[in-house]
């Protein structure tokens, strides 16, 4: 690699990354600069600016992106009713578009020319960071330990640290969580541990967000989602930003014991892997969005979102956010959303999301009128119905009467 003069880390100011802080320095003999994003997961990230700076960094940004990654990441994905394999929400996969956008800005601001990740080789994190910073700054370099050095286990990390005098602290690292966790406002996940076994049930002290449905109350809770050009914008007819939307119904699902799967997914680098996943306030909004759009969306539009969500799903997952083709799905997608306006009425209880009602005064398509059982005054001529059915048929029957087997 050229020489390369500052490097922007992306730090979470754990054990991982604060070695990685140091190594870069020893290893490229150049400024470091890192950078934390406040995702919404509920961490107190004021000790880690100065945790940065008496690592070795030469600046250290701390920024509260909560906001722009629910109002420009999260809803954009949950227009599409976006699911990964049929269970993934995608919590961590649609955070990492915006991590990079951070990386490759700051790079700019501070005059840097490299950026670098605490990503491993095995995962798809390293493709999302790396995919994005290359479609927003084509020259940028990037650095990824985990492919080049040598420190292979905790125990080699804690080594190092102690090598270097790095600050450690002991008690915490006791008693850390035998899994790789990553939790932001929509998520948190778990992998590792007894969870590489796929046939092991994770225990109940694991899950931090959410109690069991069998511990959820027994009474139900009901909520309103007041829905804007397919985003929610208030609950329970009170106003809220986008983050505080998902906070409240982070909250409110958990406490419900909303949200958890256990999925074996296929990641984009080749293999399978076992996660545990909380997604509370997503599963609410997956719901949600698609009563709305039922009683105000056209079939045939929305059937073609339907066929186009999983290729969708596929790009925020294997990390190509910043593509032509996701801005171009992204334009129908949101042009979709013109008239998904109303309020759904759900019901949560002992892990379910049940709609119990929906409306929309200015923009259903349902009418009462034609679809009612009794009598419709005309607004529906049933006897349209045997012409209907003879034209669909016509190919069926000309194809039996060539003597073409069906069964």
């Amino acid at each position: 690699m050229a020489e390369i003069n500052k490097i922007v880390l992306s730090y979470s100011g754990g054990l991982d990354t604060t070695a990685i802080l140091k190594w870069l320095q020893q290893k490229f003999d150049c400024e470091v600069v890192t950078f934390t994003a406040d995702l919404g997961d509920g961490d107190d990230y004021s000790p880690v600016r100065e945790k940065a700076l008496k690592s070795g960094a030469t600046e250290a940004f701390v920024d509260d992106v909560r906001e722009e990654f629910v109002k420009d990441y999260v809803f954009p994905m949950f227009r599409c009713n976006t699911i990964y394999e049929g269970e993934y929400l995608l919590g961590t996969s649609i955070a990492r578009p915006l991590i990079a956008k951070r990386l490759v800005e700051i790079a700019a601001e501070t005059g840097a020319d490299a950026i670098s990740h605490g990503a491993t080789g095995k995962g798809n994190d390293q493709v999302r960071f790396e995919l994005g910073a290359y479609a927003l700054k084509p020259d940028i370099k990037v650095i990824a330990p985990w492919r080049e050095w040598d420190l292979t286990s905790r125990e080699s990390l804690m080594q190092f640290c102690e090598k270097h005098q790095i600050e450690v602290d002991r008690k915490h690292e006791g008693e850390r969580s035998p899994y790789s966790m990553d939790a932001n406002l929509l998520h948190i996940s778990y992998e590792g541990g007894i969870l590489e076994d796929p046939n092991a049930e994770p225990e109940e002290a694991m899950w931090l967000w959410s109690v069991s449905p069998e511990a959820a109350p027994d009474q139900a809770t009901y909520i309103d989602l007041t829905y804007q050009d397919g985003d929610v914008v208030a609950i329970d007819g009170k106003a809220m930003t986008p983050a505080e939307v998902l906070t409240h119904l982070n909250k409110l699902g958990g406490a419900n014991g909303i949200g958890r799967t256990d999925i074996v997914e296929n990641r984009y680098v080749g293999m399978k892997a076992r996660g545990c996943y909380e997604t509370p306030g997503g599963t609410i909004l997956l719901k949600g969005h698609r009563a709305m759009e039922s009683i105000t969306m056209d079939r045939e539009l929305g059937h073609l979102k339907d066929e186009l969500m999983p290729r969708y799903a596929q790009l925020i997952y294997n990390g190509y956010w910043w593509s032509p083709e996701r801005l171009a799905l992204q334009a129908l997608i949101d042009q979709s959303q013109r008239y998904v306006n109303g309020v759904v009425r759900l019901k949560l209880y002992k892990g379910n999301v049940v709609v119990v009602g929906r409306e929309s005064a200015s923009d259903s398509l349902y009418d009462g009128r034609i679809v009612t059982f009794e009598d419709d005054a005309g607004a529906y001529d049933q006897q349209d119905a045997a012409g209907f059915i003879r034209l669909n048929a016509l190919r069926l029957k000309v194809a039996s009467t060539k003597g073409r087997k069906l069964v």
